[in-house]
């Protein structure tokens, strides 16, 4: 093996030896800065397998307080399950005409599905877990016990 020192620095010498040094990335994160940098590399990971979801802190976040669903396994209850209209996921109850609802939604006045026979004549549409609701569900409940 033939070392000779480079002109400039005389403490430096320099290998003529086709041996370098080739680094073997574990994370497909760093991929991206060893393609910039490296023309070789080893992969210690199929890069063909799906990326599980992570946090990319290189992502500006305007509302860092806010929380943001990357995945969601297995059902949701008011999406999947019977859900009174004003808990609704799909039509959220404040952004959202009250009109609207989905094939799980029902009253919450009537327990029943949604449209009730009241759901816009009544207006059980706008109806909600607070006080004024909750007194009429109370009655519609008494009503239908003692038919």
């Amino acid at each position: 093996m033939k070392r000779t020192p480079f002109p400039s620095s005389p403490s430096l010498i320099q290998d003529d030896s086709p041996i370098r040094v080739i680094a073997c990335l574990k994370k497909i994160d760093d991929m991206r800065r060893f393609e910039e940098t490296e023309d070789c590399f080893i992969l210690g990971f199929d890069p063909s397998l799906p990326v599980p979801p992570s946090f990319d802190s290189s992502v500006p976040h305007h509302d860092a307080d806010d929380v943001a669903v990357v995945a969601e396994k297995g059902q949701v209850a008011c999406r999947d399950y019977p859900h009174s209209r004003h808990l609704c996921l799909k039509f959220p109850f404040h952004t959202t005409p009250h009109e609207s609802y989905c094939e799980m939604c029902y009253c919450y006045v009537c327990d029943s599905a949604a449209p009730c026979k009241n759901w816009t004549i009544f207006s059980h549409c706008h109806a909600e877990n607070v006080v004024h609701w909750k007194n009429q569900r109370k009655a519609n409940r008494i009503k239908t016990q003692t038919q």
